[in-house]
């Protein structure tokens, strides 16, 4: 028989000279101008870049359409798939991520799910069975913080931290040291995000700083005319501005145009707005939410605040002000802490977890023929 070549996707795999067929699915809309690059966008995108058999789904912003298209692809393409990557958000989300694993199993994939989100925990507090019914179909449970592994593994699963991913080298980082009160605040215009909250902080810190300014990038999820409103209403609308959201360039040229970057979320787990901000060494003032404590640390990467907490997160900004050399350190070390994120840093942990589901599957291969022989 002659054998199979790379160049032959839909032939038996020999898993110890071919790397594995990977299929990501989940919310891929950033893969489409003006949507939020998730992760599940920018792994597949960097695989592909590396060389390995990609199939990526889905890009359609609507549920429904996206859970057909995940189960189409899942059904038609499963002779080529090895790998199933499957982003689990929770919520209305989680039925999406139910029928993949599930017809994922089915085809005998080997699955990896990777956990987002600083809502995960209650989510798997309010769906116990649910979610453990779910869980149990991965081979791999991943989470990008050890906030996230912790829920986890509390509840008898094992998972392991591989961090969210950014490409380093698109960040040009610049140690601030003396600063100005030019503030960026970079989230969706979404309640958990917490965006009214930057804009009060704005209001205090104009008492001691009037030349304060502050720039709210993002894609509206439901609040920007409320933030706009707010700005109007507090005499700041000259003060403040809506770019919208930002592509990589945009977030580049106002990331250097500001000074200190804010994140006043009311829930969290590892953003990677935060991460993006410290790889253009913008020292970081951030709510301790969610897995926020385990992501910064603060006077080392970041000063902390309680949620919603105004008056402590200008006193926050007020503090970095004067002090220059706490800027420095936060600026450093932030830099520091992102290129823990960077994929070239990232992407053997990666392949080593998939060396070793291929391994597996491998022996459970090994193990057929023996006992049909």
């Amino acid at each position: 028989m002659a054998s199979r070549t790379q160049a032959d996707p839909g032939g038996p795999r020999d898993f110890a000279s071919r790397r594995p067929r990977l299929c990501f699915v989940g919310p891929l809309t950033g893969a489409k101008p003006g949507y939020v690059v998730t992760q599940g966008v920018r792994l597949s995108g960097h695989f592909r870049d590396a060389g390995y058999p990609v199939i990526a789904v889905s890009k359609s912003p609507n549920r429904f359409v996206r859970l057909l298209d995940i189960a189409w692809t899942v059904l038609r393409r499963a002779g080529r798939i090895d790998i199933l990557v499957v982003h689990v958000y929770g919520g209305a989300s989680f039925i999406v991520e139910d029928v993949a694993s599930l017809l994922g199993r089915r085809a005998g994939h080997r699955i990896v799910m990777l956990l987002h989100g600083g809502a995960m925990p209650e989510f798997l507090l309010r769906h116990p069975r649910w979610c453990r019914r779910v869980l149990n179909r991965a081979d791999a449970l991943v989470a990008p913080s050890p906030y996230l592994a912790r829920v986890i593994e509390s509840r008898d699963f094992s998972c392991r931290i591989i961090p969210n991913v950014i490409d380093l080298k698109l960040y040009r980082y610049r140690q601030r040291r003396a600063l100005g009160p030019r503030l960026l605040w970079m989230r969706s215009f979404h309640p958990v995000y917490n965006p009214l909250m930057a804009i009060r902080l704005l209001e205090r810190l104009r008492v001691s700083h009037p030349e304060a300014t502050l720039v709210m990038g993002g894609q509206d999820k439901g609040m920007q005319a409320e933030a706009r409103s707010l700005a109007a209403r507090l005499g700041l609308s000259d003060r403040v501005r809506f770019p919208g959201f930002l592509d990589m360039e945009a977030k580049v040229r106002e990331g250097e145009a500001a000074d200190i970057f804010i994140n006043t979320s009311h829930v969290d787990n590892m953003p990677v707005a935060v991460i993006e901000a410290g790889a253009l060494g913008l020292p970081v003032v951030s709510t301790m939410v969610g897995g926020i404590a385990d992501l910064l640390t603060d006077g080392g990467t970041a000063l902390l605040t309680p949620d919603d907490d105004v008056e402590a997160m200008a006193g926050a900004v007020r503090r970095l002000l004067g002090d220059p050399d706490l800027s420095a350190r936060l600026s450093a070390n932030g830099r520091q802490l992102a290129e823990r994120s960077d994929w070239e840093r990232v992407r053997p942990r990666w392949e080593e977890l998939f060396a070793e589901l291929l391994s597996a599957s491998e022996r459970g291969q090994h193990e057929a023929i023996h006992v049909r022989h």
